[in-house]
């Protein structure tokens, strides 16, 4: 059984900063590829960030470039997102996900590429 939660989200003012933790159960993503992503109300899911299997690799959308940083634990099964700088477009539901290959690697954003989600964790900055 494959169960991703997200934690850590919340409501904070601009310019706060925030951590979100995904934490994996069950079957082990360690030589898979990770994700997380966001999506807005009225909008579509897009790309936030990418780790490879170990955590030497990283991809991040230009929007978040400078401001976010993903990391994983792979001996905790956990995989993080650290958010500085918030703004107000940074709102949003954010979700973890499990690249969908082993040949998966950070540049593979799409998200249909990606296999297992989390149920997703709200994010609300104010202005």
């Amino acid at each position: 059984q494959v169960q991703l939660v997200e934690s850590g989200g919340g409501l904070v003012q601009a310019g706060g900063s925030l951590r979100l933790s995904c934490a994996n159960s069950g079957r082990t993503f360690s030589s898979y590829a990770m994700g997380w992503f966001r999506q807005a109300p009225g909008k579509e899911r897009e790309f936030v960030a990418t780790i490879s299997w170990n955590g030497g690799s990283t991809n991040y959308a230009d929007s978040v470039k400078g401001r976010f940083t993903i990391s994983r634990d792979n001996a905790k099964n956990t995989m993080y997102l650290q958010m500085n700088s918030l703004k107000p477009e940074d709102t949003a539901v954010y979700y973890c996900a499990v690249a969908g290959s082993l040949t998966y690697g950070i540049k593979v954003v799409t998200p249909n590429r990606y296999n297992y989600w989390g149920q997703g964790t709200q994010v609300t900055v104010s202005s």
